[in-house]
């Protein structure tokens, strides 16, 4: 029995660059970079005072102002950038049945604003004033949820929580899902907006983000000598995943197929990844497996690139595992030097940025690597955009827990599972 090919179909995102894709997109390979101080709480006492905050998202474009009240921050972004990506996919509910459509959406800390605030106000003022919406506004599943309710979709829905590679493994669960014949189209990605008092903090105490205060725009530097850590991001990203015909009958527009998935446990530590990017080479394996390719046919990849000294070293090595001689005729793209690390929703929008590589045949550069650090010695596109033809690329995500995750897309063509 074939496998059913999915195609992507809608593109939406919420970032520091931009919500829409356009705007993220022409961002991104003019080289911008979306870090700044950050404005939305006093961070006078901290040792990280800046991050990829979305500095102009307003719910009230996307939602009443009730829906705003009842929904964290995470969520907002979810059903914003869900609704950018069914404009896009042309979505109108008599074209789909709804029992066939269905949502999986990752985050890797939910509603942690929401818990915050709640958890202040009942040490302020009791138990009594605790808001009876906590538990739905702070819940991983709720951006899943509100973004079914939004769209009516009855089908498969469900939330991945696997920390940074919860939108990776989100999206390969909603390809598998359309693949074995279960959904015709499904909504998936990722949302977090960990950029809190509490979430900044938490990161901080790890010594995992970068102190450069001093220049917050250059802070965020992976596979470079002189990176110290992550910048803190947020934000959403959402895809429409579907079976070709079912995206053919509707006059959908096709970005790019789906072609494999690969997943893998470190099975090392909760925080550092293995040091010789096993657990990271096995997901990319088993990814390339899946398509159906050879790793030669892999043209680019976009990578977790977090910018912290174990992590890119691990992955470098990762790649050169899989990969052998053809690693170094690759090109390596870390967005999150623009972005910064968005936690749950990295992948999601690292997918949106690799499919808008292969459609207008332009690598997106990796700024901020002005000195590449012994060992990270592959062409990750420094500075600046490099226009290429792309066919194939990979999209890689790593999460705290040892969470691997790697997506494989191309171009839309005769290709078949």
């Amino acid at each position: 029995m074939s496998r059913r090919r999915v195609v992507i179909t809608g593109l939406g995102v919420v970032t520091c660059l931009g919500e829409t894709v356009d705007e993220f997109w022409n961002a991104l390979i003019a080289g911008h970079s979306g870090v700044d101080v950050i404005t939305r709480f006093d961070v006078a006492k901290y040792d990280v005072r800046f991050g990829a905050e979305c500095r102009h998202f307003d719910p009230g474009k996307y939602m009443d102002h009730k829906a705003t009240k009842r929904l964290d921050r995470f969520a907002q972004f979810a059903l914003a950038a869900a609704q950018h990506a069914g404009a896009d996919t042309k979505f109108k509910a008599d074209d789909v049945d709804p029992d066939r459509v269905g949502v999986i959406i990752g985050s890797g800390v939910g509603g942690l604003a929401e818990l915050e605030q709640q958890h202040l106000r009942l040490l302020q003022k009791g138990p009594k004033r605790v808001s009876p919406f906590t538990i739905p506004k702070l819940m991983v599943n709720a951006a899943s949820g509100n973004v079914s309710i939004l769209f009516g979709a009855r089908g498969p829905n469900t939330c991945v929580a696997t920390a940074c590679a919860s939108a990776t493994n989100a999206m390969g669960d909603a390809f598998k899902t359309i693949r074995r014949g279960d959904a015709d189209m499904m909504f998936t990605g990722g949302a977090d907006a960990g950029l809190t008092p509490l979430g900044l903090a938490g990161f901080a105490s790890m010594r995992a983000l970068s102190t450069r205060n001093d220049d917050p725009p250059a802070a965020s530097r992976p596979f470079d000598r002189d990176r110290d850590g992550f910048v803190l991001g947020e934000g959403a990203g959402v895809l429409v995943f579907e079976e070709i015909e079912h995206a053919r009958r509707r006059g959908a527009p096709i970005y790019a197929e789906v072609l494999g998935f690969g997943m893998s446990a470190d099975a090392t530590d909760m925080v550092q990844p293995a040091d010789d990017g096993a657990g990271a080479a096995l997901a990319m394996r088993l990814a390339v497996a899946d398509a159906g390719l050879q790793p030669e046919q892999i043209d680019h990849i976009n990578a977790h690139g977090t910018a912290t000294s174990l992590g890119d070293q691990s992955e470098t090595r990762a790649i050169k595992s899989v990969f052998g001689e053809h690693a170094h005729r690759l090109t390596i793209t870390s967005t999150k030097s623009s972005i910064g690390h968005l936690l749950g929703a990295s992948g999601a929008v690292e997918l949106v940025a690799t499919v808008m590589a292969i459609n207008h045949g332009i690598a997106p550069p990796t700024i901020n690597l002005d000195h590449p650090d012994d060992g990270c010695d592959l062409d990750y596109i420094p500075l600046q955009a490099r226009r290429m033809t792309i066919n194939t690329a990979m999209s890689n995500s790593f999460g705290f827990g040892g969470h691997n995750a790697c997506l494989i897309v191309g171009r839309c063509n005769g290709h078949s599972s």
